[in-house]
């Protein structure tokens, strides 16, 4: 989204770059910032030490690659351990016995040729299905952004993930399919191990936890988040940025709770009913 939003030109020609955007951003997005996200973590279990002026939450994109570089892997690698082999195997290497069967018909490469342009065409119809159903419940003029990281399952990351995701409509078993089920993102953010049907059992009690201690708990339909995601892009809305003095006050809560864990003493049931039985 930066990128595009960042760009020097009038908003006319950013939204006539959207298609094109839109029905290719896992190649030139989500696949590189991934793979990121793979050699950070085995990084991080290794006990490699971050270099020092990197940004961990920083998006790796195909343009910081081509003109920046990053210390994480580089471009030859991406292409040889990501891109290119599911470029030749999806693309070329799957339908290729439709090639043998052509020559075997008689009818030349004609089969081989239109499955060719098919599986590039789904593979475009399914980057703009993924940019709607993922892209646009995160973006928003009533989405946070963050200025620091947080611990996994404390209480700022519980509150972040509600913060920066949207619920689309739900409730509705067609809806719900045509949706991949990601209309839940609040939910999928809060507990990304549940399975689809739990998503629907929990998202009214997530609601209603949400209105009885204040949380803003978005949810619109597809079309609206779009639009405004689309107004992000362009530069004509921005997202919102946490306060700065609530989020330091919740990550040092969260640093005090996770000492507290680390310094409880844990008793054991053998240990209690010991206890009771000499009492």
């Amino acid at each position: 989204l930066a990128d595009m939003r960042n760009l020097p030109v009038p908003t006319f020609v950013k939204l006539m770059a959207l298609p094109l955007l839109v029905t290719t951003w896992k190649w030139f997005y989500y696949a590189p910032n991934t793979y990121k996200e793979l050699k950070l973590a085995r990084w991080r279990k290794a006990g490699k030490k971050i270099p020092d002026g990197v940004i961990t939450s920083d998006a790796v994109t195909i343009r910081s690659l081509l003109f920046g570089g990053t210390p994480f892997y580089t471009l030859w690698e991406f292409f040889s351990v990501v891109i290119g082999p599911y470029l030749l195997v999806h693309f070329f290497l799957f339908p290729l016995p439709l090639l043998v069967l052509g020559e075997y018909m008689g009818t030349g490469h004609g089969m081989y040729i239109s499955a060719v342009k098919n599986l590039f065409l789904a593979d475009l119809l399914t980057n703009f299905h993924g940019f709607v159903a993922v892209v646009t419940n995160h973006a928003g003029d009533d989405m946070y952004r963050f200025r620091d990281g947080c611990r996994p399952y404390s209480g700022s990351f519980y509150l972040r993930q509600v913060l920066a995701s949207v619920d689309f409509w739900t409730g509705s078993d067609i809806n719900d399919f045509m949706h991949g089920y990601l209309n839940y993102q609040i939910e999928h953010h809060l507990w990304p191990s549940l399975s689809m049907l739990s998503y629907k059992r929990s998202q009214p009690l997530v609601k209603n936890l949400c209105k009885k201690h204040g949380v803003p708990y978005v949810q619109e339909n597809v079309f609206i988040r779009t639009k405004k995601t689309i107004d992000i892009m362009t530069g004509v809305s921005s997202m919102r940025v946490f306060p700065e003095e609530y989020e330091r006050k919740f990550l040092e809560r969260d640093a005090i709770m996770e000492a507290a864990k680390k310094n409880k003493k844990t008793v054991l049931l053998s240990d209690k009913c010991m206890k009771a039985a000499q009492e």
